[in-house]
């Protein structure tokens, strides 16, 4: 998978590119990430990108020329160019997913100033946002959706490393522990301990449904449930 970011600035990504995960997955190949800058392709003498509002208003606006002659240039024949913008689609994990699994070029467009040329729209096939707040540019979102797409890529980490992340099957994830078994007046949960998997699963399972009842009921008023979870469901009913 190739990942490329268009920002008028690459040196933001620096650190993402040579740290953990990020940095293994780069060092074996699992993806490619590619920073392109787009003054690079300004054709204005003084290698301006920006220029005022027509019809007045605060702040300058990145120039279509510059953007779209740049988006032509590294587009490639199967390529998804994604545009970040507080007005786009909320990113998801299941999108995450979709993504990774559709596409094997992705180019993530980094906006700064007061925002985009309107016809530079024309020249993108999605877009996206990280929620409804504002970021001084783009670099921020392209940074996490690239986070959040590489770690996805075969190989990049383990399978059952992400099937019970937060999300990842429409709930969050359940409560995790480690040694030691008791610290500072806190016990690991008896049964992790059993070694009897099936309680376990059960455990985890009623955990994660409480959960996000507790702080994401948003997510479960949308939720088909299994006869097994409707059970769990009722049990915690009974507890709180």
């Amino acid at each position: 998978m190739k990942i490329t970011i268009v920002t008028l600035f690459p040196e933001y990504f620096d650190s993402f590119q040579t740290t953990s995960i990020i940095k293994r997955a780069l060092e074996h190949q699992r993806v490619e990430l590619e920073l392109v800058n787009f003054r690079d392709y300004t054709l204005d003498k003084h290698h301006n990108v920006d220029d005022t509002p027509c019809g007045g208003g605060a702040g300058m606006l990145l120039s279509v020329q510059p953007v779209a002659d740049c988006l032509k240039a590294i587009r490639e024949k199967d390529s998804l160019v994604v545009m970040m913008t507080p007005q786009g689609k909320v990113f998801h994990q299941g999108l995450a997913r979709e993504l990774v699994g559709s596409y094997e070029h992705i180019i993530l467009l980094c906006g700064h100033y007061e925002g985009f040329d309107e016809r530079i729209r024309s020249y993108v096939d999605m877009e996206l946002s990280l929620g409804d707040f504002v970021l001084t540019g783009g670099e921020a979102a392209a940074l996490v959706i690239s986070d959040a797409l590489i770690r996805l890529v075969d190989g990049v980490i383990q399978e059952d490393s992400h099937l019970d992340d937060s999300f990842e099957n429409g709930l969050l994830e359940y409560p995790q522990y480690t040694r030691p078994v008791e610290f500072d007046g806190q016990r690991v949960p008896d049964v992790l301990l059993s070694g009897h998997h099936e309680n376990i699963r059960k455990w985890r399972l009623k955990e994660s449904l409480r959960k996000t009842k507790l702080k994401r009921p948003d997510l479960l008023a949308k939720r088909t449930f299994t006869k097994e979870e409707r059970k769990l469901m009722a049990e915690i009913e009974e507890e709180m």
